[in-house]
């Protein structure tokens, strides 16, 4: 895949792996136990073989998924999230959220397990583990600079 865009933007960045048209479906499917390409490919249908082949390729190519050969004749591989791959489960979570208070046709909602009440995201202090309500985004200057030259 080529690089879209050349922004100093963490959002930016993400989406020049992850932001192609069908990536992060991809990426779901194998999260949520369909790792074999015909399980993948049946769970999105519209998705054509070559293109799949394509972007599982590339996953694995940024450290997002592996592969695992279970057959040698014809070759046949299994998929799996790497530890930045499964860590995309908050995306994930985060965007089934924000459908479910957004889209006219909600098809899922992130509930407690326990209770069935639904849930929603907050952010702690990784030092302190209280939660914090106000939140900054702040450049990494050094990262900037490096981006400038």
């Amino acid at each position: 895949m080529k690089t879209r865009y050349n922004l100093p933007c963490n959002i930016a960045q993400s989406l020049n792996i992850i932001g192609d048209r069908w990536s992060l479906l991809v990426i779901h499917e194998i999260l949520n136990g369909n790792t074999l390409f015909n399980e993948i490919k049946k769970a999105l249908p519209g998705i054509s073989s070559n293109l799949l082949s394509e972007r599982l390729k590339y996953l694995e190519q940024e450290g997002l998924i592996t592969s695992e050969l279970y057959i040698q004749h014809p070759p046949r591989y299994r998929y799996t999230l790497t530890k930045s791959g499964e860590e995309l489960e908050d995306v994930f979570n985060a965007l089934i959220i924000w459908g479910s208070h957004h889209l006219q046709k909600c098809y899922k909602k992130l509930v407690d397990t326990e209770t069935g009440d639904e849930v929603e995201i907050r952010y702690y202090n990784k030092k302190t583990g209280k939660s914090v309500e106000d939140l900054t985004v702040i450049a990494i200057q050094e990262d900037l600079q490096k981006a400038g030259e």
